[in-house]
């Protein structure tokens, strides 16, 4: 199904947490206008943690401890738990879904596509099995692996999260390049009790890989998977004003800190 849609290929400029989110968004809407999907992959312009959309954090997090440590904070649109976005690359999907059979399948799909895009880093990933799923809450993203993430051994390395609207499908998660999610814990009131160690690419590697180097593989992966290589995106006036648009959202503390 999804391997015989059209696809586009997006790489994004380092963004702040609110154009980040709001352009992820505003692809949903494009998706729901053309039936076409896009992988998008980018970074970030300075450390921020996200929140997952339907986590707690109100009065969980230490907001003089990250502008100490500069730290901005962003919710996102998809679910899942907090991850710190600093040292490592996100990728975000973005393509029609109608049910939950769909977003499941679109879900191993993508997996597919980064497992690929991996073992072309030279990263021996594999998919986590029997793993408890894990409900949202203040235990950040990477604190154990849940059903069918992206692995090397028994430590996450991948943590992805979805969001369906309108029969669009919104699945966006981070590669990790370095691990540096412990500082989750400075910015907890009640701090993060022996953080497990994250698997990362430059310990799978032996080396930090680039955005765009990432990015270069995980297209590979995307056109072998399709059988061609997909278009590079170049998001239209229209996407690129439903962003501006939608920033509001992202930079609203009532969104922020909705619970």
């Amino acid at each position: 199904m999804y391997s015989s849609m059209q696809w586009h290929f997006l790489t994004s400029p380092a963004g702040d947490g609110p154009g980040n989110m709001a352009l992820d968004d505003a692809l949903m809407g494009r998706v729901a206008r053309t039936g076409e999907a896009v992988f998008r992959v980018y970074s970030w312009s300075a450390p921020t943690l996200s929140l997952g959309r339907n986590q707690r954090a109100r009065g969980a997090y230490d907001l003089d401890a990250a502008r100490r440590l500069g730290v901005a904070i962003v919710r996102r649109p998809t679910g899942g738990r907090a991850l710190l976005h600093d040292h490592e690359v996100t990728y975000s999907a973005t393509l029609p879904t109608a049910t939950a059979a769909e977003a499941a399948a679109a879900y191993d799909f993508i997996n597919r596509v980064l497992l690929g895009g991996l073992a072309r880093l030279g990263v021996n990933a594999t998919l986590a099995v029997g793993a408890a799923s894990i409900p949202p809450g203040v235990r950040p993203c990477f604190d154990a692996p849940s059903e069918h993430e992206i692995t090397v051994g028994d430590r996450k390395l991948v943590g992805s999260a979805q969001w369906r609207r309108g029969g669009a499908l919104l699945q966006h998660g981070s590669i990790l390049v370095r691990d540096d999610q412990g500082v989750i814990g400075d910015l907890m009131h009640d701090g993060w009790a022996n953080p497990p160690d994250a698997a990362t690419l430059a310990e799978s590697i032996g080396r930090e890989p680039s955005v765009s180097e990432v990015a270069d593989a995980i297209a590979a992966a995307l056109a072998a998977t399709l059988g061609g290589t997909p278009p590079t995106l170049d998001p239209e006036p229209e996407v690129r004003a439903a962003a501006d648009t939608l920033r509001n959202t992202y930079i609203d503390d009532a969104w922020t800190w909705r619970r």
